[in-house]
């Protein structure tokens, strides 16, 4: 039985959880929007705003922690800070020295709570290195627990991946939930059992700050972890996450309040800035995004949409690009894309191409156009035939007596990615490519072709999922071409082409794939699930000797538990293939 203690604050208090999503390295606006954020917490009654892991500088910056001036700003900017907030206390992240001369990393993923009268320090103790992380790369980690007592309430306050360890749980990586919330790989310490060991010492809440990527299944995954947590320990938890889009990465927000018993008492907004302001007592929220009782199921489609809209919308706006430009080939991958562009940036900033082959069929086009009438896009058509008969003219000589085979098909896709940077270029507009992660797993696509862009939107967006959110897209209309759903999919390269006459359907597979990329199995073990031997093989064979590809490729937004990119750190030129 765990003991509880009450704590003596002075009365309830009002306490504002706010999400916001920072511009990273942009101190000046990060501080104008915390401040911003500040004054209306104050307006509205409350005594602390609690904002995520390194709100001042923006999460990750990577290797501009190398830069000594962007250390210097940054202390700069704090220091600023903290003149221009009086009459409420913060709890935001940022980056801190370490002390001169000391063994380590220079610099501490921290927390600092601050306000007219008190300044305490906090320092992130587990320092995740795993997927898209390498915080071991540039801080020391923290080697303590510390309680901070204001106005009454003791705070066990930690940053992130520290409290994903509570009891040892990194040391089962079997734990469904751990390995979705990233904490599964057996760290040595375990920051919130610290907290606890004097019975007579405990905290009366626990604070968690982050900056904790996005996947589809996280928050369950997540909120079941909390609530496990404040059961065990008989404590309530706040959590503030960042959100917003950083390059590849998204953060989901969804900062939340669980009571002692591992209720939930509220919830901010997904996928945008919110401010959620609680009762110190009894956790319960003022916002509309509130939830008292469980959460419905995670709608899949309609939550991969919205991340995927914020994404698109925050790497335009943060890299200062206001408009786009894509190919629309009639399938339903460029569709999908283009509903994701207008979405997340307005209908007239999003310019669709056609760009017919002699292999293209009027009902393409025709679909193209529709799609662009429905989502009020601009629309133009480019037929590439004359350039892809100049081209193998030029190439006659060279080619001689040789049939025709993927190097006329590549022509093509070449072209129209050489015409669509053009008008990228042109009209300042940023190039969307549209492959999904079905064929760039298998390099079913064309090295500066089809690849060609900025910003890979749904390349991490398995077919069958296209399909999926297709299909929620046009639940309340039709927005995608019924025909663009309906007709087999197809790249249109050369005769009566379908994608199955290269690949094994989709529902075959996207299985596979998810599989041996995800969740990580043997082919041995995949063929054991009842797929064919020899379709294992070849799906696998193809994602081997793909890896040069994907490398370059546009930088992709990730939605999965295990996306291509950054987090996935394989040599393209290497021999080990695994026995089927």
């Amino acid at each position: 039985m765990v003991k509880v203690k009450k704590y003596a604050m002075i009365g309830a208090m009002k306490i504002a959880l706010v999400q916001t999503n920072p511009v990273i390295g942009d101190f000046s606006g990060n501080v104008a929007n915390i401040c911003s954020w500040a004054n209306k917490a104050k307006a509205a009654g409350c005594s602390l705003i609690i904002l995520p892991e390194m709100a001042v500088s923006g999460y990750p910056p990577q290797d501009l922690l190398n830069r000594p001036s962007f250390i210097n700003d940054q202390e700069r900017h704090v220091q600023a800070l903290r003149h221009k907030i009086s009459g409420i206390t913060v709890l935001c992240g940022l980056v801190t020295r370490h002390k001169a001369n000391a063994i380590g990393k220079p610099l501490r993923n921290s927390a600092v709570l601050f306000n007219d009268r008190e300044y305490h320090l906090i320092h992130k103790q587990l320092l995740p290195t795993y997927d898209i992380f390498d915080e071991r790369r540039y801080f020391t980690p923290g080697h303590t627990s510390s309680i901070i007592s204001w106005q009454g309430l003791r705070l066990g306050i930690t940053i992130c991946e520290d409290i994903f360890n509570f009891g040892g749980t990194g040391n089962r990586p079997d734990d469904p939930d751990i390995l979705l919330c990233g904490a599964s790989h057996g760290y040595e310490i375990d920051p919130v059992s610290e907290f606890l060991r004097d019975p007579d010492e405990r905290p009366d809440m626990l604070v968690n700050i982050a900056a904790s990527p996005f996947s589809l299944g996280k928050f369950a995954a997540r909120l079941h972890f909390f609530q496990k947590l404040c059961r065990q320990t008989a404590l309530p938890l706040i959590y503030v996450n960042q959100v917003g889009g950083q390059d590849s990465v998204l953060f989901d927000g969804q900062s939340l309040a669980l009571d002692a018993g591992g209720c939930l008492r509220a919830r901010a907004a997904s996928f945008r800035e919110d401010m959620l302001i609680i009762d110190s007592e009894t956790l319960a929220g003022n916002s509309a995004n509130s939830v008292i009782d469980r959460l419905p199921e995670e709608d899949t489609s309609a939550t991969a949409f919205a991340a995927l809209v914020m994404g698109t919308r925050d790497y335009a706006r943060k890299c200062g690009f206001k408009s786009v430009v894509l190919g629309l080939s009639g399938g339903i991958d460029s569709a999908l894309t283009a509903a994701i562009a207008s979405r997340a940036l307005g209908p007239e900033n999003v310019l669709g191409v056609a760009l017919p082959s002699p292999f293209t069929a009027s009902g393409s086009i025709r679909d193209a156009r529709q799609l662009a009438l429905n989502l009020g896009i601009g629309f133009e058509v480019i037929p590439i035939g004359g350039l892809y008969e100049a081209e193998l003219a030029l190439l006659a000589p060279l080619f001689a007596n040789l049939g025709h085979d993927t190097t006329e098909q590549n022509i093509q896709a070449r072209i129209r990615g050489n015409l669509l940077m053009a008008l990228a270029n042109k009209f300042g507009r940023l190039l969307l490519s549209t492959g999904n992660k079905s064929e760039l797993s298998v390099g079913y696509c064309t090295l500066y072709g089809d690849m060609s862009g900025g910003l890979a939107v749904i390349s991490d967006v398995p077919k069958l999922l296209v399909y999926d959110i297709c299909r929620y897209l046009n639940a309340t209309g039709e927005i995608i071409p019924n025909r663009t759903i309906s007709r087999p999919p197809t790249a249109e390269l050369a005769p009566d082409q379908r994608d199955d006459d290269d690949l094994p359907p989709y529902d075959i597979l996207d299985p596979i794939l998810a599989a041996y990329l995800e969740d990580n199995k043997s082919p041995a073990e995949i063929v054991a699930m009842g797929f064919a031997k020899d379709v294992v093989a070849d799906v696998i064979h193809r994602l081997n000797i793909n890896e040069h590809k994907r490398k370059q490729a546009p930088m992709g937004l990730r939605i999965s538990g295990k996306a291509f990119g950054s987090g996935r750190r394989y040599p393209t030129a290497q021999g080990y293939r695994e026995d089927v």
